[in-house]
């Protein structure tokens, strides 16, 4: 009889524990799923997509949640990348950059059921379960060319673009009216570059600037104009990064002597927000705008450039004025 009391109680536990694991792995599956979804580029590329990443799985972390990823390796995989998040059971998809508004568009409607975010995207008419999240890039760009402008001592900047689409556009505006609203006077030297990806075309731009004159490089493209103010560097005049602070990615954490800031878009905090939204319900159709009034734009430390605080003082004056509305770029699209 012991014996087989012993039996029967282990097979309750065991029964039990095993009635336990299925609870954990249900609870397991049952997990938010988050899906990211870059441009044509990597998570890890130093810029664009890794802020966007980081943003992701940072919100992941805070909410409970599960995230992952597909890196597009051509535009046509666009739809397909955010395709297969879909049928895998995620909750809430991430697209990253202009270039992936169509497809978003399609899938949304296409399962109503997911909520969508798309980085740098404008709907004309909002879907329920889609958030734009747009930026003022000429606001940023605008201290970028103010810094740039104020720290030039021959009068001529450039700027080293990525492709010829609306939040380049607004940065390279920006820039340009920022430089003339400190010195109206002053040469800026500019080119677009039809791709995000191409650092050697960014370097070689850059140098034709220099060689003409430049002494500050504005690197607004991703990895291309990463491969402008590498140029910067090397020849020994300031460069400016964007998006996020280029002294910890492209600079690897310095040093970096010539790199003068970079033109911060927080593309982490507008994902973030986003996924908190979601996380906590409030998840509305429409748009969400970064701005300089509430820290959606800004610019990054000097690090190892002596920066003198009278230019500091000018930037935050101009940072704040934009915030307030008494200071206007002047771009339009």
């Amino acid at each position: 009889m012991k014996k087989l009391f012993f039996i029967l109680l282990a097979v309750v536990l065991f029964s039990t524990g095993a009635l336990f694991a299925g609870e954990k792995q249900g609870a397991e599956s049952d997990k938010v799923k988050i899906g990211l979804v870059t441009d044509v580029g990597k998570v890890d590329d130093k810029t664009f997509n890794q802020y966007a990443y980081e943003g992701m799985m940072k919100a992941a972390e805070d909410f409970g949640l599960e995230g992952d990823y597909i890196e597009t390796q051509q535009p046509t995989d666009y739809e397909k990348n955010i395709q297969t998040f879909a049928e895998e059971g995620y909750d809430m998809i991430i697209t990253v950059g202009f270039m992936i508004t169509d497809a978003t568009l399609k899938m949304a409607a296409q399962y109503p059921d997911l909520k969508f975010a798309g980085v740098d995207q404008f709907y004309m008419e909002p879907l329920d379960n889609t958030m734009g999240l747009l930026f003022a890039e000429d606001q940023s760009g605008f201290v970028a060319g103010a810094l740039a402008a104020l720290m030039s001592e021959t009068g001529v900047i450039g700027i080293v673009a990525g492709m010829e689409i609306p939040p380049v556009i607004k940065f390279r505006k920006g820039y340009e009216n920022g430089a003339a609203y400190i010195n109206p006077d002053i040469k800026v030297l500019g080119v677009y570059i039809d791709s995000f990806t191409a650092p050697d075309r960014g370097k070689a731009a850059a140098e034709a600037q220099i060689a003409d004159g430049a002494d500050v490089i504005f690197g607004a493209g991703g990895p291309t104009g990463s491969g402008g103010i590498v140029a910067a560097m090397e020849k020994g005049v300031y460069g400016i990064g964007v998006d996020q602070d280029e002294y910890y990615t492209t600079m690897g954490g310095g040093p970096a002597p010539y790199l003068l800031s970079s033109a911060m878009k927080r593309v982490d905090n507008a994902v973030y927000s986003a996924i908190k939204a979601f996380s906590d319900g409030s998840f509305e159709g429409g748009h969400y705008f970064g701005t300089a009034a509430n820290d959606g734009i800004g610019y990054a430390p000097f690090h190892d450039v002596k920066v003198p605080a009278k230019v500091k003082s000018k930037l935050d004056k101009i940072l704040e004025k934009l915030g307030d509305g008494s200071l206007e770029t002047g771009v339009t699209l």
